[in-house]
């Protein structure tokens, strides 16, 4: 009987898995590795680029179950993964152009406004 061991290789990932960075790895690198690595679109930034740049929490999400028309829902998924955060960011875009929404005693109001119109 062969008693030869098969050890598995395992690589450094090369790519961040599900927009996660390695972290550990970024801060091995030295400035000229992260630039020689960096994708080409990055290459041109002016160096105060970063400067009046605003750190983002991620608010926590709620699973929701929303129905939406079958076609709506094809086109977001056509347009690869991450498409449900892509329909959040509409979402949120409309929210922040129409503002906050009236409160429940307002609209009311509004409603028994037009009723007597």
């Amino acid at each position: 009987m062969n008693e030869h061991v098969t050890k598995k290789r395992v690589s450094e990932p090369t790519r961040p898995t599900r927009g996660r960075a390695d972290l550990e790895r970024l801060r091995r690198m030295t400035e000229a590795e992260i630039r020689r690595t960096a994708p080409p679109e990055l290459a041109d930034l002016p160096e105060d680029f970063w400067d009046d740049a605003e750190l983002v929490v991620p608010t926590p999400k709620q699973a929701i179950s929303l129905r939406v028309d079958e076609d709506v829902l094809d086109w977001f998924k056509q347009t690869g993964p991450r498409y449900q955060t892509r329909m959040n960011a509409v979402l949120r875009s409309y929210v922040a152009r129409k503002g906050k929404p009236a409160a429940a005693s307002d609209r009311k109001r509004h409603r028994q406004r037009r009723k007597s119109a």
